[in-house]
């Protein structure tokens, strides 16, 4: 069985959210059960892009509109990424050092539609070159869901009908709404089809690619429920697209996201080893930043954004420095400017006890999973979540909101093999309580470790997930 994965994103090549995570694991763990994966991913002007030996492989010119468009193929010649990686080059559309923004202005790229376009139909005019056809095409999020529509729709590809396409939401809050004038730029789409493009008289290329896929996935199976009752505009398409939709949680990649073998971290432990080990990692965290180790220590890693519920974070933070109890926060991201100048002027008022690193560090990532007691996860929306599985199995427990992929995946330490803290509501007060819940957990030393014994035992790999994933490829060859 071959599987076609296109994305606009892949770790370590290229990444902007969990959706890097995603792609750069699922089709690593899906040749163990000798599904040959490839990736296709745009070929951005990049550091790791510029590192690794490119082989072109095919050359060819397609159509946007009226323009004519060269492209080539280039794929990756050292298989490091333990699968096949094909970019696809578009001179002046996707060779940039941005993968979605401009890092020269902060803003998206105003030729956002274009691009995505002009990568979905190089790909398909490449596949229009194989002799043997894939056996699945499996796209991921808006930026890709449009070629499961015009596999469907366009004459232009006409013999991709008969092969099964997969459509994955990772994030349904991001749709790709463009206005009706953006349709001239596609190939030729058959009449009675073209209405599959719209929604709510725009054109929205999630919807467009929901209603044409062959089977639909989200990341965890509660964030398919959510989206049904909350996506944008789309709850009434997916509940009515409920049939052919599978919630499928994600795994980790577990080479990557390893204690006993990690080298970002400062000492590797294995479940036996665990205290010692974290216990070295805090202490380096601890003099790096200046904290006491003997105080709890929260981390937050992730984008600092409304979604991740980041701007809930201040005013918590604040109010439990402010009323007494102990403790150490640290933050670790980018995101709005205003919680950025916060965060800031936090660092000068609890010198000792809050710090934050503004950046993307993949290093003190790695290291703050290694080192922190506990990894705050307040989301507002969290389709599925990596963090809360990445720091447990460093043995760090998570408090997270009770939704989408985060309650599918935390169990709370109230109920019987619990590992985490879980709290329901989005407000300052549930999250408080459940600081207050961690703190005194913190506290009872032999309740603590037992807790971060279950949760560095817990197995998040992609095996199972994986296997989810081949069982369904198999049923829609079947079905074909």
């Amino acid at each position: 069985m071959q599987v076609l994965h296109i994305s606009f994103e892949c770790y370590p090549v290229a990444k902007a959210g969990g959706l890097a995570d995603v792609v750069g694991a699922l089709p690593k763990y899906l040749q163990e059960f000798d599904v040959d994966s490839w990736v296709v991913m745009p070929h951005f002007d990049i550091e790791w892009v510029r590192n690794h030996q490119l082989d072109t492989v095919h050359s060819g010119v397609a159509h946007m509109g009226d323009e004519r468009f060269e492209y080539r193929i280039v794929r990756e010649a050292g298989g490091v990424l333990g699968f096949p990686l094909y970019l696809v080059d578009i001179p002046g559309r996707l060779d940039r050092p941005g993968i979605y923004i401009d890092p020269q202005s902060d803003f998206p790229y105003w030729d956002e539609f274009e691009r995505f376009a002009s990568f979905q139909i190089a790909v398909l005019d490449w596949l229009k070159s194989f002799s043997k056809k894939p056996d699945i095409i499996h796209c991921h999020d808006h930026h890709t869901a449009l070629i499961p529509f015009l596999m469907t729709s366009s004459p232009v590809y006409h013999e991709f009908r008969s092969i099964p396409s997969v459509l994955t939401i990772h994030n349904g809050h991001y749709q790709g709404w463009y206005d009706s004038g953006k349709r001239y730029l596609l190939p030729k789409i058959e009449p009675e089809r073209e209405g599959f493009l719209y929604w709510n008289g725009r054109m929205n290329a999630l919807s467009a690619g929901i209603r044409t896929a062959w089977n639909i996935t989200t990341v965890s199976e509660s964030y398919l429920h959510e989206l049904q009752h909350s996506c944008k505009g789309l709850e009434s398409l997916l509940s009515y697209e409920q049939m052919k939709s599978h919630g499928i949680i994600n795994g980790i990649d577990t080479d990557v996201w390893n204690p006993e073998t990690d080298p970002l971290i400062v000492d590797n432990f294995s479940p036996k080893t665990f205290p010692e080990g974290k216990s070295k990692n805090k202490e380096w965290i601890c003099s790096e930043f200046g904290f006491d180790p003997a105080l709890p220590l929260f981390s937050f890693i992730g984008r600092l954004v409304e979604e991740k519920g980041a701007d809930l974070l201040p005013d918590l933070i604040v109010r439990y420095l402010e009323t007494g109890l102990k403790g150490s926060f640290l933050l670790l991201g980018t995101g709005e400017p205003w919680l950025h100048t916060r965060f800031r002027d936090m660092k000068s008022h609890y010198v000792n006890f809050f710090d934050a690193s503004l950046t993307y560090n993949e290093e003190l990532a790695h290291r703050m999973y290694a080192g922190s007691d506990f990894l705050i996860m307040p989301s507002r929306v969290e389709p599925c979540g990596l963090n809360q599985m990445y720091a447990m199995r460093y043995g760090t427990l998570p408090i997270v909101r009770s939704i989408g992929g985060l309650r599918d995946t935390v169990q709370d330490f109230s109920q019987p093999d619990g590992y985490g803290i879980l709290f329901n509501y989005f407000s300052q007060d549930d999250a408080y309580h459940a600081l207050q819940r961690a703190a005194a957990l913190y506290h009872d030393s032999q309740l603590m470790n037992e807790l971060q014994k279950r949760a560095i035992s817990k197995d998040f790999s992609w095996h199972s997930s994986a296997e989810k994933y081949v069982n369904m490829y198999k049923s829609l060859i079947k079905e074909k």
